[in-house]
C-alpha cells in the first residue's frame, strides 16, 4: 500500500509544482496540519518525498543529486532553503515530517 502511495504521490506532484499537494492519508500540505500518527504510517522515502515536495512547490532549487534526480530544478528560483517562503501550515508540516523522520532514523 505504501509503494502505491509513493507512486500516487509522484503522479500528483508532477502535475504541477505551483499548487499544493493533497494526499488521501494525510491531507493537503498547505492547509491541513499533518498528524504524527498518520505520518508514522509512511515509509522514510515517502516522508522525504512529501517534505521535499513542499519545498519544490515553493520554488526551492535542490542541491543534492538525490533531490535533483527526484524533483529536478525546473522553474526553481530560491537557492537558500531558509529563504523559502512557507505558510504556517507548510512550516509546521515540514517540522513534523522532519521530527518523524528523525525518530524513525530516516536518512
Amino acid at each position: 500500500m505504501l509503494r502505491g502511495f509513493a507512486v500516487t504521490l509522484a503522479m500528483l506532484a508532477s502535475m504541477s509544482s505551483a499548487f499544493a499537494n493533497c494526499y488521501e492519508m494525510i491531507g493537503c500540505d498547505d492547509s491541513d496540519y499533518f498528524r504524527r500518527s498518520d505520518l508514522r504510517q509512511l515509509s522514510c522515502q515517502s516522508l522525504w518525498e512529501v517534505r521535499n515536495w513542499i519545498y519544490k512547490q515553493n520554488g526551492y532549487c535542490f542541491s543534492t543529486q538525490r533531490a535533483k534526480n527526484a524533483f529536478g530544478n525546473e522553474g526553481c528560483f530560491i537557492t537558500n532553503q531558509a529563504q523559502v517562503k512557507l505558510n504556517a501550515v507548510e512550516r509546521e508540516n515540514v517540522a513534523t515530517i522532519a521530527s518523524v523522520e528523525k525518530s524513525r532514523g530516516c536518512n
